[in-house]
């Protein structure tokens, strides 16, 4: 083969060589930059774009596919989702008592006002926020309430800080879905008072109660004792108005020492006198001592 000919080849080749390098360099620039125009705002989240040449644009875009012009846009997005966020704060109460109280709130920010906290706050904004209105509304409240108060009105208390702490942050355009109080707190020498004070009164309680215990007993007593009487005075009448009344209650305590006997013969044997156990009804002296003593009371 001809040499120039060959030549002439081998510069054709590398013509379409390059041409074929250069479409690929094209498509894979094409390819990027089209990967680049497009952005996926997740469900939960908004997004703002940042333009090289405008800044923050006021535009917000929610869920699903946007477009974007690349390296002159890029977005920022926000998750507008509420999220927990415990905060700690030590205060101190109307009586100057120190008080630790753990507060839980839940935190998102205002969707139409994404611009402004970007510009204002920045993408931490709940870092930058949060801790400083906490602590300032919680002192504020806590300032209002005695330490005793702060237990018996703690449903009083969250709600008034609930109340300051969302009228706070809405001057940030944050949005709080709920505010709690989770832990509440004294000093070790507070707590230590309390308990003794409930151990006084606990003990308070016991004497008075013993003391009304007393007196009840010797109310109970007294009744007792006047029933007695009154009992007596009502047997001395019926046995001077009708000696029957003792013959009576002779021949019953008589029925009871007979069947108290009758139990005991059935384990052992009894030998006793007949009259000592006023077991005689049949007998003539039977009545004898009941009858002299209705006439000694006749006589009185």
């Amino acid at each position: 083969m001809d040499p120039n000919q060959l030549k002439n080849m081998m510069g054709k080749g590398g013509k379409w060589a390059g041409a074929g390098g250069g479409l690929l360099i094209a498509a894979a620039a094409a390819a990027y930059g089209i990967s680049q125009s497009f952005y996926t705002v997740d469900g939960g989240h908004r997004a703002i774009i940042f333009s090289r040449l405008a800044g923050i644009k006021n535009d917000i875009y929610t869920e699903g596919l946007h477009f974007r012009i690349p390296w002159f846009q890029y977005p920022i997005i926000y998750d507008i989702r509420a999220k927990p966020k415990k905060i700690t704060s030590p205060t101190g109460s109307k009586d100057l008592q120190m008080v630790n109280i753990c507060l839980r709130v839940l935190a998102r920010p205002l969707p139409t006002a994404l611009p402004t906290i970007y510009r204002q706050l920045g993408k931490d904004y709940e870092e930058r926020v949060l801790p400083s209105i906490v602590n300032e509304v919680l002192k504020s409240v806590v300032a209002k309430f005695n330490a005793s108060q702060l237990i018996t009105q703690r449903q009083q208390v969250s709600l008034l800080i609930r109340k300051e702490l969302i009228n706070r942050a809405t001057d940030f355009n944050i949005v709080l879905d709920d505010v709690s109080i989770t832990e509440l707190s004294f000093s070790r020498e507070y707590t230590a008072a309390v308990e003794s004070k409930q151990v006084a009164q606990q003990e308070a309680q016991r004497a008075q109660f013993i003391v009304e215990r007393a007196k009840q007993e010797r109310q109970q007593k007294v009744v007792q004792a006047e029933g007695e009487a009154e009992s007596a005075r009502l047997i001395g009448e019926a046995i001077t108005k009708n000696p029957g009344y003792l013959r009576l209650r002779k021949i019953r305590a008589a029925q009871t020492i007979s069947r108290t006997i009758g139990d005991a013969q059935a384990r052992n044997r009894v030998y006793l006198n007949a009259g000592s156990l006023m077991l005689n009804i049949n007998e003539t002296d039977f009545y004898a001592g009941i009858d002299d003593a209705v006439v000694k009371s006749k006589k009185k």
